[in-house]
Order: structure tokens, then sequence, then C-alpha cells
């Protein structure tokens, strides 16, 4: 009974569902934190107490090793969507599944992606979380048996809901899911997509607190000629942003040659991980925020956090920048769960902070302190990566509390952005889509065409040829209307299509003026039907290479209703995109 009260009103149903996954993902946030900081003391605590006296710090080789073991079994048994960054994942479910993604996929990402954190896998938070929240998302929407659309729209309230809470940002927690996951700026259910975003705060703040994501004195430009620099760090950051895809992706065919089981590359891939952070323990887990080192001490703040505060040796960040890259491309590309934006976060963080203290060193009258050039590097490089930057922006001003750095922020994010796009045609999210032959942005035409019947864009009144006319006295309306094309009627039922290039070869001809127009028409008609979509009749009429189609009654193929050209699905598609942007 309360069900069907709920569905008699479209914002009813649409206020009481964005409600319940907020308050889903904000509780979904909040577990999969406590998760990871538990795994983090099973692993380096608990774990450095078992190992240490037989095997002293060489320990830590082992950790992400064990931690991948797991990760592997439980991904290659219960859900291999749980591999890797999570947000491609969710996309092509939202493309080819209408947004139904399975219940199990938030218990096992939550599962695989604290397990690999935990035991230092280099990886996010915010794939796993996105792809926790969207699944919640998705049996929401099952359970209230909604429609495709409808589904996809909760599943973007859940991505904007995980986010919100994660990283204590509402307003990045929209954008992210508009800009990254819906791949347009705004949508139809714009007001659900942000509701359930402050639901999802609202219930995780009592946990997770109210606290930015991170903590950076308060910077500012110290003179105009500084954006000039900021000019150059958003170039760096794109070269860097490209290199980091590169990488990741090589790493990812890298081990798929390996000919053993799937669920033993994590182990592998751990074992590197390792040794590399046996000697650069800042690479483990997340990079920032509290967590637990080698030898089970707890520290409040990671690298990142550092060097935000301008407490990292220029050479210091310079070589994470290199070794984070490694690093992380070596857990998700052996097929450990875990997401890039932190990552990247991390990435930009350090390379902000190495250009910072390079050029303060020459130029310390004009330029800031390293911590304002880590803060704006952090933006640049996910704007790169992920293809976003409005929410580069508007996240990192949500995380850090931080308005003083806007100009410098926008100016590096933007060239950031647009120098990777120009370098690679896909970010690091759909690069992984569009290996798998799924063109996201393809699709998102095609959906266009789809909810578009051919009866609401056709010319109903289109002129029409009588059979019977000379084809000298239609050479003469093709010059007077401008038309390259009509249709050829006799006694009012259709018979058959005349264009242009059908009078041409034939004025060639002796006494071509006094043929009939039946003689020379297209009789074998390509038609259209007015229930028909645009995707299906734009098919036909690009293979038969035809500007126009007929469109007739599906009982009687003799009636014309109308004209369907090019020119109407052209400007029926731009209307259509204007309206959802």
């Amino acid at each position: 009974m309360l069900l069907k009260r709920i569905r008699t009103s479209e914002f009813t149903l649409g206020m009481t569902t964005s409600i319940i996954v907020g308050a889903i993902a904000g509780l979904g946030a909040v577990i999969f934190r406590w998760m990871i900081r538990g795994f983090q003391w099973l692993f380096f605590k608990q774990g450095g107490e078992i190992l240490m006296p037989a095997l002293s710090d060489y320990y830590v080789i082992l950790l992400p090793a064990i931690g991948g073991l797991i990760v592997g079994l439980l991904i290659y048994l219960f859900a291999k969507e749980a591999k890797g960054h999570g947000v491609p994942e969710v996309m092509e479910a939202v493309v080819l599944r209408g947004g139904k993604i399975r219940p199990r996929v938030s218990i096992i990402k939550s599962l695989a992606s604290s397990i690999c954190i935990g035991s230092g896998g280099s990886v996010g938070r915010e794939g796993p979380i996105v792809q926790i929240g969207s699944s919640m998302a998705s049996a929401v929407a099952q359970w209230f048996k909604l429609p495709g659309e409808w589904t996809k729209n909760l599943v973007l309230c859940g991505t904007a809901g995980a986010i919100s809470a994660t990283f204590n940002a509402p307003v990045g927690g929209v954008f992210f899911a508009l800009e990254v996951m819906a791949r347009r700026a705004f949508t139809r259910g714009f007001i659900f997509v942000l509701i359930a975003s402050l639901t999802a705060n609202l219930v995780a703040s009592p946990f997770l607190g109210t606290k930015p994501s991170f903590t950076v004195p308060l910077y500012e430009m110290k003179s105009y000629w500084e954006v000039i620099f900021y000019i150059g760090l958003g170039i760096a950051s794109g070269l860097t942003a490209v290199a980091f895809i590169k990488l990741l992706y090589s790493c990812e065919d890298l081990f798929s040659l390996f000919r053993f089981p799937e669920y033993l590359k994590p182990v592998t891939g751990g074992l590197l991980l390792g040794t590399l952070g046996y000697f650069f323990n800042d690479i483990f887990g997340i990079g920032y925020g509290g967590s637990y080192l080698p030898g089970g001490e707890f520290v409040t703040q990671g690298a990142l956090d550092k060097a935000l505060m301008g407490k990292i040796a220029i050479f210091g960040c310079l070589s994470l920048v290199f070794l984070k890259i490694i690093a992380t491309s070596i857990t998700i590309g052996s097929g450990g769960s875990g997401g890039v934006f932190a990552p990247s976060l991390f990435i930009g963080g350090m390379l902000g902070g190495f250009y910072g203290a390079f050029f303060h060193h020459f130029f310390p009258d004009i330029i800031a302190y390293s911590g304002a050039y880590a803060l704006v590097g952090m933006g640049a490089v996910f704007a790169g990566t992920g293809s976003a930057p409005l929410t580069s922006i508007v996240m990192l001003i949500e995380m850090t509390r931080d308005y003083t750095l806007t100009l410098p922020v926008i100016t590096a994010t933007t060239l950031s952005f647009l120098l990777s796009r120009a370098l690679l045609k896909e970010d690091i999210y759909t690069t992984k889509l569009i290996r798998r032959g799924i063109d996201v942005d393809l699709r998102v035409e095609e959906e266009v065409l789809k909810k578009i019947r051919v009866e609401e864009v056709m010319t109903k009144d289109f002129p029409t040829i009588s059979a019977s006319m000379t084809v000298r006295q239609l050479f003469n309306i093709f010059t007077k209307t401008g038309y390259h094309g009509f249709p050829v009627t006799r006694d009012g039922k259709l018979c058959g299509i005349i264009t242009l290039n059908d009078i041409r070869p034939i004025t060639r001809r002796k006494g071509w003026q006094k043929l009939k127009v039946i003689d020379v028409a297209t009789k074998n008609l390509i038609v259209a039907y007015s229930e028909q979509t645009l995707d299906k009749v734009i098919i036909h009429m690009g293979e038969k290479q035809i500007g126009r189609v007929p469109v007739v009654d599906k009982n009687d193929k003799e009636k014309l209703l109308g004209v369907l050209t090019r020119e109407d699905i052209l400007r029926a598609y731009t209307k259509s995109v204007m309206q959802r942007i």
C-alpha cells in the first residue's frame, strides 16, 4: 500500500528513493572507511607482531601479497566486476544494462577493496565506494521495480552520495556523478542527485566528522606573475596524467600475458608492491590521513598531508611522483581492487610540491610556498586523468575549504584537461571501456536517438510529384525549390521517389525532356514507419547512403504520411542534446 502511494507522484517517488539511496550510500561509506582502518590494523599492526620476530622489517613485503591472494579469490569466485577501478564497471552497467548491477557486487567490492587498501595496495577509496553506492542504488531501483531511466538516475544518486560521504564533499559528489559518470553537466533528475548527495553527507557526518579531508595553511598568490608558473604546472600535470594512464594500462597488458590463474596475479603484483614499499613506505595505501606504518605505528598524517604543509624535501616529492604511478599501476594492473582518484591526488600533490619548491628556490619573492602548488597540482592531475575539470575544481575547494587559490586551480586544471585530451582521446575511466569495445560517448548519442520517434520530427506536408509529370517539368521544380528529392504519387498513393541524382544521368539522352517521372523514379523504396525510433532509421539511411525516406503507414505502404530527411534528424538530435545539457 505504501509503495503504491509513493509511486503515484514522480516527485514523491524521486524524493523518496533518492533519500533512501543517499542514506544507504552514507552508511556504506562509513562502514567502508571502518573496514579499511580495521584491515590496516590487522595487516600492519597485528601482522607485524606475528611476522616481525621471524622476518624483521621484511614482513611488509608479504603483506600486499597476502592481501592480493584474498582479493584475487574473492573476485574470481564471487564477482569479477569487483576487479579494478570500480567506476568503469558502473559506467558499463549504466550504458549496457540500464543501470542494473548485481546486489552481491557491493559486498564483494567492499571486502576486496578494503583488504587491498588495508594490506598496502596503492589505490584509493573513490572507485570502490562508487561501485558500492551504485550497486545499492540499483538494488533499491529493482525493489521499487523502476524503469530504465529511473534506475540510471538512482545509480547517479548512489554515486553522488558515496563520493559526498567519503570525501565530505556534497557538491563535488554531484559533479562527479554528472561529469564523470553521466558525461554531461546536467540531467533531468539533477535535483534528486543533489538530494541523495546531501542526505549521504548528513548521515555520514556524525560518524566521520565535518572536518575537510585536507587541512592546509591559508595560501594565497604572492604576485599575479605566478599565473605564468601555474600555467606551467597545468602543462606538467597534463603530461603526468597521460603518463599515468599509459603506464597503468601497459601494466594491465603485461599481467594479462602471464599464463597462470587470474586469482594468483594479485599475489605477484603484491610481492612487487611489497618490495617497493619496503624501501618507500609512503606508496602504501591511500597516501593521506591516518594510517598504520610498517611496524604497527599509527600516524595521523600521510605523505600528501606533509606535502601540502611544505614538509617534504624537493626530490622526495619528485621521486614519489614516479613511485606512486608505478605502485598504483602494479596494484590495479595485477588485478587489485581500488580507485584511481586518490592516487591522482597524491601524484598531483607531489608533482606540485616539487614544482613549487623548485621555482620558489629561484624566485622566492614572486612564488608562493610549495604547499600551494601541491594543492593546485592535486586538482590538475585528476582533471587530466579523469576528464573532470569541474569536478576537480569543486572537490578541491570542498576538500580543503580553501578558496584563495581558485584562479590558479581553474587555470591549471583547465590546461591539464585540454592537454591530456589532446594527447589521449580517452581518459583513465573510458580507456578501460574502449578496450572492451564500449564507446560511452557514442552510446550516449545512441540513447538520444532511441528516445525520438519518426512521427515527432518528420516533415508532414512535404510536396509530392505526380507520376505522369515530365522530367523537364520536374527539373524546373528542382531549380525553383532547391529540394533534392520528392516522393512520387499516382492517384494519391506512393509509388516511388525521385532525386536529382536520378535525373542527371539521363540528361545525356535524346528526348529526355519528354520522359515521365515514373520512368526514372526509384520504385524499390526504403521506407520508415511513424512509430519507429530514429536510431533504427538512421542505420538504413547510412547503409544506402540516402538523404531522405518516405514515412508510410505500417498497414498500408502506399499511404504517405510524410518525409524524414537528414536535416530533420540533425535538428531533433541537436534540440534533444541541448535540453540534456
